[in-house]
């Protein structure tokens, strides 16, 4: 058996897992509203957790999980670090807190692509056994809508039927994917991107000093997507692309063929290079409409990109024309990738295409 760690579906590369996070930053409005509830004996049963990737949904349904088992006794959010309750839980050795991810197959040690409904029917023993202790309970599902349909549910009859002092903390990236009916028997605390400020301190404390500013412009206030770009060396790629863009609507072949190459490369841990690219296209499109209406986006996300995107987008039509591009090419890229056509093929693709676009 191999003596590596086993993959943690809820963690992002390159950071900590959001159980060992000390302070919830940016959501003030979300933690309000749950503390208000809490402090007024209208603790629902069931929250629904939503927002953006990496805007701080783990790292707020722990910071939950540990106050109410510690007995929520500190101000706002934050427990002690020696709150004997907080170092079980993120040893995840704690009795009363039941975790539910994507599990690991016990044949290829890879993670599974769904929540199964096994998971849902350990929580409803965890309920069940736990019963007789008495206390508070807390489970976590992350993600919520990373269930299969029998998961799901599963999951609803739970919902149905609450098991006294349980509170289930549901964390869900895409909550339009759950049943209507899960969603509806949920309380929702809806997190926003983080601003700049906030994105900065955090990239900060995660000794991504240099490339904070740069990062929180093109990660769209998610820390976790700011991660990603760093592990992969995003901020180089979109380099590249602006460069591309320098002469529009010249655009050289070649570079732009080398620049579809990288998507190629295999998915690791980091992620995956072909959505890293056509991610990054994405972005660029966006923040190229976007200059059309507003005016360039500050801080620049690369050396002479306001300069380029002001030149390209200069007003409402250009806008609209960029905007388009977006949508048709990204949905063409995508749909070709789920049929196992080449990456880079796919990529270079969209670049001549974007090349041959009108220019205003």
């Amino acid at each position: 058996m191999s003596d590596e760690p086993l993959p943690e579906p809820d963690r992002v590369p390159g950071a900590p897992h959001p159980r060992e996070a000390l302070r919830i930053i940016g959501q003030d409005a979300a933690v309000a509203d749950f503390l208000a509830a809490a402090k007024a004996h209208r603790l629902h049963h069931a929250w629904l957790i939503s927002g953006p990737r990496g805007t701080g949904k783990a790292t707020l349904a722990w910071s939950i999980a540990k106050w109410l088992l510690s007995g929520g006794a500190e101000s706002g959010l934050s427990t002690a670090t020696d709150d004997p309750v907080v170092r079980r839980i993120r040893a995840l050795s704690e009795p009363r807190l039941h975790l539910i991810r994507r599990p690991v197959d016990e044949k290829t040690q890879r993670l599974r692509a769904e929540i199964t409904v096994d998971e849902i029917r350990r929580l409803q023993g965890f309920f069940h056994m736990s019963a007789a202790e008495g206390g508070r309970r807390v489970a976590i599902i992350d993600a919520a809508d990373e269930m299969n349909q029998a998961a799901a549910n599963a999951l609803l009859k739970l919902l149905e039927e609450p098991p006294p002092a349980a509170t289930i903390l549901l964390v869900a990236h895409q909550p339009a994917r759950l049943l209507p009916t899960i969603r509806s028997r949920c309380r929702e605390l809806r997190l926003h991107p983080l601003g700049p400020e906030d994105m900065a301190g955090v990239l900060q404390g995660l000794g991504l000093d240099q490339d904070a500013a740069r990062l929180a412009a093109l990660s769209g206030g998610s820390v976790g997507e700011a991660l990603r770009l760093a592990g992969q060396d995003g901020l180089a790629v979109y380099q590249r692309l602006i460069g591309l863009f320098a002469e529009y609507p010249r655009m050289d072949r070649r570079a732009a063929a080398q620049l579809a190459e990288t998507a190629a490369g295999r998915a690791s841990a980091d992620g995956d290079p072909f959505d890293l690219v056509v991610t990054l296209i994405d972005r660029f499109l966006t923040r190229a409409a976007r200059t059309g209406l507003m005016g360039a986006p500050l801080p620049e996300a690369a050396e002479g990109e306001a300069e380029v995107l002001s030149r390209i987008a200069p007003g409402p039509a250009a806008a609209r024309l960029w905007a388009g591009a977006q949508a048709e090419l990204s949905a063409r890229a995508r749909a070709g990738r789920a049929v196992n056509l080449d990456p880079s093929a796919l990529v270079l693709d969209m670049l001549i295409g974007l090349a041959n676009q009108p220019a205003l």
